[in-house]
């Protein structure tokens, strides 16, 4: 039944941005060019929320759906782990034209290229996950 949960709430997820034009690339080359409001009022927003949302959950001490506690452990921070991220980040949407929530959207609206692009940030990821330890941060 969770699972079904997860999977609607990313459907809704997916039409939201797709409605919204947040996966458009125009959209997004608007945006790095500094031309239009619009990505930045909408990632602004969803910050916005992700806040509060953190805030209730560690004011109301609430429990996943298994009953567990959820706890937010803070992260370490160090200028190197927040400047390569962003970099490698930022290199990967300004080459795609997407982050990784509009990928999944772009092959939901039939633009199949982009399985490449999320094959490619699988890979990366575990990648990343192999080579972790040995990293900066």
């Amino acid at each position: 039944m969770k699972n079904l949960i997860y999977l609607l709430l990313g459907v809704a997820f997916g039409i939201v941005m797709y409605k919204a034009e947040t996966a458009s690339w125009f959209r997004i080359y608007e945006m790095f060019h500094f031309q239009s409001f619009h990505m930045y009022g909408f990632m602004g927003g969803a910050l916005f929320v992700g806040v509060l949302g953190t805030l209730w959950i560690k004011k109301s001490e609430k429990k996943d759906f298994d009953g567990q506690p959820i706890v937010i452990t803070p992260k370490t921070k160090s200028v190197a782990r927040y400047l390569i991220g962003g970099i490698f980040f930022g290199l990967g949407w300004a080459l795609i034209g997407a982050c990784p929530g509009p990928m999944f959207v772009l092959v939901g609206a039939g633009i199949w290229q982009m399985l490449i692009v999320i094959i490619g940030a699988l890979l990366g990821t575990y990648i990343y996950g192999i080579i972790k330890d040995k990293l900066p941060h």
